[in-house]
């Protein structure tokens, strides 16, 4: 059996924005993204608001249909868009799940916390009989730190941080190995965020979870996660162990990202220096030629303009898409 489990190569989500014919307009929402994910890893993914993580997620679900590229799940083709290969998904819901980021619009309202975790269960034919089923309900709720109490309750009886928990319960519920975890701590208070990751990482030990993990908090993402890539624009830009990424990053971009992360301690607050980007992030449904990092990056040039950067290996497992990695290291 692979340690390998999620493979993607060259995943591409062009989105339809207007225009017929050669005038037809797509935002290039993810464009030539290749990563794997090893089992019983944590991948994070951080970038700005719009660069294409939470699509990137999505994608890999086929909650979006995708653009290009192919993805592997453990040793199985789930979609390859050249040859035109796209299963059932149904199978693989089972053993891939999301977590979304919104813990108030993902939960039916309508629903009891039992109902919304049920479901799943039902779909999947999980449970032989309703003990059986009530069963699963109640250890998917203990497991996230909830009682058989909440079971008849409804979404809006709990706080942000619960509901989320809920959603997490349902994922769990199917006894899925991959979860695509979707910014599931960027819409709770920052008291709650803390325990909801250590739960993340206690389930993924009791139940031997791989996830991606996407976030903007670069904080808490080298918390989790084993390794870290960096998306920009609809690219990624860098990708090495957590470590590596945070102490020794690569790329302007991600020099400048990790540079935003506040410091306690003021005497290190006064020594780090941050890299303030000039400009905006260009738009997706007209990016610039060759590297679309150039119109913020300090290092541009004529190059930069006339080709993308390939993505390449600079060091063992540290991987970057830049024409001038030595100029600006």
């Amino acid at each position: 059996m692979s340690d390998t489990l999620v493979q993607v190569e060259h995943l591409q989500q062009y989105f339809p924005a207007g225009g017929y014919g050669k005038n037809k307009k797509y935002i290039q929402a993810v464009d030539d993204v290749s990563f794997t994910i090893e089992r019983g890893e944590t991948l994070g993914l951080v970038g700005e608001s719009g660069c294409g993580k939470t699509t990137t997620g999505r994608t890999l679900l086929r909650l979006y249909e995708p653009t290009g590229g192919r993805f592997i799940y453990d040793g199985d083709v789930i979609f390859d868009v050249e040859k035109k290969i796209k299963v059932d998904m149904l199978p693989y819901r089972k053993r891939m799940q999301i977590v979304f980021q919104d813990p108030y619009a993902s939960l039916d309202p309508r629903m009891t916390v039992g109902d919304i975790i049920g479901e799943a269960i039902d779909v999947h034919k999980m449970a032989a009989n309703k003990k059986e089923r009530y069963d699963i309900i109640i250890e998917m709720l203990r497991r996230v730190g909830l009682n058989s109490e909440h079971a008849n309750r409804y979404p809006h009886e709990f706080s942000g941080g619960q509901r989320q928990r809920v959603g997490i319960a349902r994922a769990l519920a199917v006894n899925p190995e991959f979860i695509v975890c979707d910014e599931p701590i960027s819409a709770l208070d920052v008291s709650i965020q803390a325990q909801v990751i250590n739960m993340f990482e206690d389930l993924q030990e009791q139940m031997g979870l791989t996830y991606l993990f996407i976030a903007h908090d670069l904080s808490a993402v080298k918390h989790i996660s084993n390794r870290i890539g960096v998306m920009y624009l609809g690219r990624m830009v860098e990708l090495a162990d957590s470590y590596e990424l945070i102490t020794r990053p690569l790329h302007p971009y991600t020099k400048s990202l990790i540079s935003a992360i506040p410091i306690a301690d003021p005497r290190k607050a006064r020594e780090n220096r941050r890299i303030v980007l000039e400009g905006d992030v260009p738009s997706p449904l007209n990016p610039p030629s060759g590297c679309r990092f150039r119109t913020r990056c300090p290092y541009a040039d004529e190059t930069c303009a006339a080709a993308a950067p390939e993505w390449k290996e600079i060091e063992k497992g540290h991987f970057a898409a830049c024409h001038h990695i030595d100029k600006c290291n």
